[in-house]
């Protein structure tokens, strides 16, 4: 009984939470289009797409979209939103991965669009049928259907890597149910591509602004864009809490122009040092998620058995959904590809204890990997080796300590190489991460290159790390940061309710006019004038 009541009180606390936060939004929404009517100018319109970021409440990208939409709309510049009304057949979270059948949850969907998009032009898009389309899909294998091409639009690889990311994994089933849901995302993206490239035809846009263009809604309006010359601009959450990066570049993989004689100053050396101190001890989120509830020491057991052997090599993985993204996996196929290998070196170096840690968040509830590096471990009886030891998710001991325990550095793509690289620890890297933007780390370009490199460090007494490695994961750390994470924290909060969700504070609506703020002037001249998008309020302070 007492669980049945909290379970009814934090359900009558949301609705009360995510209610209020709906009506604070419709009255900025209501403020600003009455301003908008007196400020408008004849220009071009701005599009705005981001199907996939929640279904209800107001998660962090969604609140991006709609404060930047605000912001466009005050300077002056028609906007139009784009949004499903039951368009999509089955949208990337409103997939049961189970049982594709189950519709998504429409009503709830866009009884929240509608509230988002109060008093503001409004495109939705609709279901239409495509008989031919399906009756071809349904024909078709998962080979068939991952290359997969319909009026020269590219619909199976636009799909692929959200069917990948519901599904939890990189190396998918051939089976009914994996090929049923395949179909039903290209069919969808079709949709898009026709209905979105309708109103690009109408509107002649300016400029599109979509959720990070990857997952296929917004991939597939990206290309649709792409195709008549339009600028898009693409968003993701930012490294630090209630941040945003934007970029006319993929913004999945992050790209970033630093400056070549860009150097930190004393100050801003002591700010990233800052950071480091409280991420080495677990104390940081990213997208409103704590991955380390704590971080031990490294325990008496380990360090004993460690003790036995030459050296030490941390291996660490990344979840499935982070390394199945086409641009990661430019030197080998797949991360399980780089482990096979990293296993392969265990067994012919008997001397080094290769220590595998999964990533934390491979279990997180409702996000759990069905192609697990835990599964992958038990499957190959990894541990079976002696010199092999697997951390699982839900250990919790300290990698930094790790690291400065260890001969070199094995990652696939994981922030914790960049880390590893300002500790001074020699980094062989397996795929395209960030970081490899600069020279950080060792990135050999082929599987044959990193094997030989690999073998290079396991048998030299000593691992020399060319200085500019340091240097430069510090330059990019610190952009990353303060510089592309641009802060929204003045205009949202966490709304208390579900991690990664958040509510727009009760502001008048004057606070999102870009012109009173520097962060918003930054994403509106990045949008209508191409510059770049980089804010750091230290700039802005003595």
């Amino acid at each position: 009984m007492p669980e049945l009541l909290n379970r009814v009180s934090h359900s009558l606390r949301r609705r009360w939470v995510h209610a209020r936060n709906d009506a604070n939004i419709r009255r900025i929404g209501q403020e600003i289009a009455a301003h908008g009517a007196d400020s408008a100018r004849a220009e071009r319109p701005v599009i705005f797409f981001n199907a996939s970021t929640r279904l209800t409440g107001l998660s962090l990208n969604a609140a991006y979209s709609l404060v930047t939409r605000w912001a466009v709309s005050l300077a002056g510049v028609p906007v139009i939103s784009f949004a499903c009304m039951r368009g999509l057949s089955r949208c990337v979270l409103g997939t049961n991965r189970d049982d594709p059948s189950v519709l998504p949850p429409c009503q709830s969907c866009t009884a929240q669009t509608a509230a988002f998009h109060a008093h503001s032009p409004l495109r939705w898009f609709y279901p239409q049928e495509e008989r031919h389309l399906e009756l071809v899909l349904k024909e078709l294998s998962l080979a068939d259907l991952m290359t997969f091409e319909y009026e020269q639009a590219p619909l199976g690889a636009l799909a692929l890597p959200s069917l990948r990311w519901i599904l939890r994994r990189h190396h998918l089933q051939d089976d009914l149910l994996t090929r049923h849901l395949y179909g039903h995302y290209i069919l969808s993206a079709w949709r898009v591509i026709q209905q979105f490239g309708s109103l690009l035809e109408e509107t002649q846009p300016q400029a599109v602004v979509v959720f990070n263009g990857m997952f296929y809604p917004e991939a597939a309006a990206r290309w649709a864009a792409w195709q008549r010359g339009l600028r898009v601009i693409s968003h993701e959450v930012g490294l630090r809490p209630l941040t945003a990066f934007f970029t006319p570049g993929d913004a999945t993989a992050y790209p970033i122009s630093i400056p070549a004689d860009f150097e930190l100053d004393d100050r801003q050396n002591r700010r990233l040092d800052e950071y480091l101190e409280n991420r080495m001890q677990g104390n940081f989120t990213m997208a409103g998620i704590r991955f380390w509830p704590e971080m031990r020491r490294l325990d008496e057991s380990f360090l004993a058995r460690a003790a036995g052997f030459r050296q030490i090599v941390p291996v660490f993985t990344n979840v499935i959904f982070d390394t199945s993204q086409p641009h990661s996996n430019v030197v080998f196929s797949d991360m399980f590809a780089w482990l096979k290998q990293v296993v392969d070196l265990a067994r012919n170096h008997p001397d080094t204890l290769f220590v595998i840690r999964a990533h934390p968040d491979e279990t997180r509830p409702g996000k759990e990997s069905r192609e697990s590096v835990a599964d992958w471990v038990a499957q190959n009886q990894v541990t079976s080796l002696p010199n092999v030891v697997f951390v699982e998710p839900q250990q919790y001991f300290s990698s930094y300590e790790l690291i400065q325990r260890s001969k070199f550095v094995m990652v696939y793509n994981s922030t914790i190489g960049l880390e590893a690289s300002l500790m001074g620890a020699p980094v062989l890297c397996g795929g395209k991460a960030r970081f490899t933007q600069l020279p950080t780390v060792f990135f050999p370009p082929t599987p044959e290159a990193y094997l030989q490199q690999a073998e290079t460090f396991l048998q030299a007494d000593r691992i020399e790390t060319p200085p500019e490695f340091r240097r430069n994961a510090r330059r990019f750390l610190y952009y990353q940061l303060f510089r592309t994470s641009l802060p929204f924290g003045s205009f949202i909060e966490e709304d208390g309710v579900w991690q990664g969700y958040v509510r727009v504070k009760n502001l008048p609506y004057s606070a999102f006019d870009p012109s009173n703020s520097p962060v918003l002037k930054t994403i509106v001249d990045g949008i209508l004038h191409g510059t770049e998008f980089l804010y750091d309020e230290y700039d802005q302070s003595p």
